[in-house]
């Protein structure tokens, strides 16, 4: 969850911790002393505060040791606030490996047994390591969803032996917390507010570059259509009313379906399959009315090009008023790409808006509670979606003669 989720419960939820013998950090410390041989004596300790009201939601180690043939031997304890001091299992450390404390089913077991030999009752139901090792040992943590957490200075801390010379054992403890950043994360513990940043530069990219394109090359079109007439008008009218017949959700759905494109590409279908579309219609009437103007008459008759005609005295004429429509359109191909993502036929790499919230409904989301997965992205889509519709219409004041305030 993010860590604003705190400020509204009004409880203090724990964030992740993390202690690790390979960076200098206060409460760490390491020794490895050779004693008789070959010998040497391993002893790590992790000493931090727990002062959060919530339970951690997982407890791991992870080893990483040089040797030749002979792994170290060493023994995992546990102190608690109170003094109390746990021991939690004895193992060899491997070149590279974990012990994974939440998920030891035999030191739960030994716990729970521990626990109820002091409380001089049976526990009913499978507490939690986590809840085991960080609980007031009282009568509250018989009943699921009533322990309390005892604040204070813990402690984990191993010593062993290591049985060859020039041995080296580093170890890391994470105390997994229940929220994380400003985002918070996702089924797999990565950062959603890093997919939800990166995707804002795609998504508006991809907006304002399909925006500006399909507008500027719909507009062209018209031009030609509406200043060579005869042919090229019928059959590029034709053409586009063909076009404006077909689907284009559901063509781009299929396309996006059969090839699995990247968002680039995708981006140069949705240009290809929009240049012929309802624009070139609105552009053509806004071109014969300029192209009878009277500037325009004089160019002919000094003798200017079409092409001359077409961008230095039909298309400057008419592009300030493609202004609005183009802002306002960016918002569409935001929400097109997002809707693509959703439905699992956007770019399968890159982590965009939509695909963020195509991730929580594959994982189920809604259903576990994390309201957060779906709500960041979709919140992120509406205020770009709003503040291009503001934007677009504040200029659309401005450029669209009809629309001038007195």
């Amino acid at each position: 969850m993010p860590s604003w989720v705190s400020l509204l419960t009004r409880r203090s939820l724990p964030e992740t911790l993390i202690l690790d013998t390979g960076k200098p950090q206060p409460g760490v410390s390491k020794a490895v002393v050779p004693v008789a041989g070959r010998f040497s004596r391993v002893k790590i300790e992790f000493s931090f505060n727990y002062g959060y009201d919530d339970f951690p939601s997982e407890l791991n180690v992870f080893f990483k040791a040089s040797f030749n043939a002979s792994p170290p031997l060493v023994t995992v304890h546990w102190v608690k606030p109170n003094g109390e001091d746990v021991t939690l299992k004895t193992l060899q450390i491997p070149k590279e490996g974990s012990y994974y404390v939440s998920n030891d089913d035999a030191l739960a077991k030994e716990l729970r047994s521990a626990l109820s030999g002091k409380l001089n009752k049976t526990i009913e139901y499978e507490v939690p390591v986590t809840t085991l090792l960080f609980a007031v040992e009282d009568e509250d943590l018989l009943n699921p969803g009533t322990a309390k957490v005892m604040k204070g200075a813990y402690k984990l801390w191993m010593e062993g032996s290591a049985f060859e010379t020039g041995v080296d054992v580093d170890a890391k403890l994470t105390v997994y917390g229940k929220v994380y950043g400003w985002a918070g994360t996702d089924h797999l513990r990565r950062d959603l507010g890093i997919a939800i940043l990166w995707g804002t530069p795609i998504a508006l990219s991809f907006g304002v570059i399909a925006a500006v394109s399909i507008a500027l090359i719909q507009m062209f079109i018209g031009a030609v259509s509406a200043w060579f007439g005869g042919s090229v008008d019928t059959v590029t009218q034709r053409v586009t009313e063909i076009i404006m017949i077909l689907p284009f959700l559901p063509i781009l759905i299929m396309i996006s379906t059969f090839y699995k494109f990247n968002i680039w590409v995708l981006l140069l279908v949705v240009i290809a399959l929009s240049v012929f579309g309802g624009g070139v219609k609105n552009y053509r009437a806004m071109f014969l009315q300029v192209k009878e103007f009277p500037y325009v008459e004089a160019a002919k008759a000094y003798g200017a090009g079409s092409f001359r005609i077409l961008t230095r005295y039909l298309i400057p004429k008419v592009l300030p008023t493609i202004i609005p429509s183009v802002v306002l359109s960016v918002a569409d191909f935001v929400f097109l790409e997002a809707a693509l993502a959703i439905l699992g036929l956007g770019d399968p790499l890159t982590p965009t808006w939509g695909k963020v919230i195509n991730d929580s409904y594959r994982n189920g989301a809604l259903y576990k509670g994390l309201y957060y997965w779906v709500l960041e992205p979709s919140a992120m889509l509406t205020l770009t979606s709003l503040s291009f519709a503001m934007l677009g219409f504040a200029l659309d004041k401005i450029f669209n003669p009809r629309l001038k305030e007195m």
